[in-house]
């Protein structure tokens, strides 16, 4: 496994103090303040993501040099990644109607 950046283990560290929490409802009050504000969040992280792989791509990186920084992805979803496109939406819940 790869070493954590300063930044991820600050995330994780943030998220330990809400394990740490001995009160259950205080807890469960912060850890719900944090989950509504996470869309804004993950939409910031995202396109942050995104001006930085185009820098990249300005600097002359190709999409396997992009994918491979990046890990775990190919260089297509990179190529996504640099277009603002998000990943594949898990298939809709089949009704009774359908």
């Amino acid at each position: 496994m790869a070493e954590q950046s300063e930044e991820v283990r600050r995330l994780l560290k943030a998220i330990e103090a809400f394990e740490a929490i001995e009160d259950d409802a205080h807890c469960t009050s912060e850890v719900s303040k944090a989950l509504r504000e996470w869309p804004g969040y993950h939409a910031r992280l995202r396109e942050l993501r995104q001006r930085r792989v185009q820098a990249l791509r300005e600097q002359g990186k190709s999409w396997q040099e992009i994918a491979d920084i990046i890990g775990d992805i190919t260089p297509a979803r990179a190529q996504q990644i640099g277009a603002g496109l998000r990943g594949s939406k898990r298939p809709r819940k089949r009704t009774d109607e359908d």
